[in-house]
């Protein structure tokens, strides 16, 4: 044999050698880590549990006010609906209150009206008050028109209520429709 060959056959002999012991070092390493311990398993489980547990009662309490919000407006969209009948029922009674002649008729239609509104307030309706006089509030009542105001204390100011606003629990479903001053 030549010395080349030799010396690549020693070369090759020691790449060999080298790769082997690290390949050893490499599981002694690993075999030289601590396993956990039983006590420090059953802490790692215990700890995964509790913030499962935790999870699911944040789950729990998510979907149940969930719930508590969906059954307080359901009702909304009837409500809205029903908004338009409230608000011919008051028109109704000022037109009857002028005709004098009409006052069983009157007593009637206020009778079904109050019957009908307190049902309406017994589901969570409730009227926004609104006056004119009072500041307005662009997150209370809804401007559909400024005019001139009649006096300079009424500047900024609602003159006069359209139509009128509700709420279905803390929820605004129909705004005040109001006139401003200008």
């Amino acid at each position: 044999m030549s010395k080349k060959n030799k010396h690549k056959e020693e070369e090759l002999t020691n790449e060999q050698e080298q790769v082997q012991n690290e390949e050893n070092q490499d599981v002694e390493t690993k075999e030289a880590a601590p396993e956990p311990s039983a006590e420090e398993q059953i802490q790692a489980e215990k700890d995964k549990f509790l913030r499962l547990f935790a999870e699911f009662e944040n789950y729990k309490k998510r979907t149940s006010r969930e719930r508590i919000e969906l059954f307080k407006t359901a009702g909304q969209e009837l409500m809205t609906s029903l908004l338009p009948i409230v608000d011919d029922f008051e028109r109704a009674l000022s037109h009857i209150e002028e005709d004098k002649e009409s006052e069983e008729l009157s007593k009637g239609v206020l009778l079904i009206y109050n019957k009908f509104y307190n049902t309406l307030e017994q589901k969570g309706l409730l009227k926004i008050e609104t006056k004119a006089g009072d500041t307005f509030d662009a997150e209370i009542h809804e401007a559909i028109t400024q005019i001139p105001a009649p006096s300079e204390d009424l500047k900024g100011k609602v003159i006069d209520c359209v139509e009128k606003g509700y709420r279905l629990g803390d929820k605004v479903i129909r705004y005040p429709k109001v006139v401003i001053g200008q």
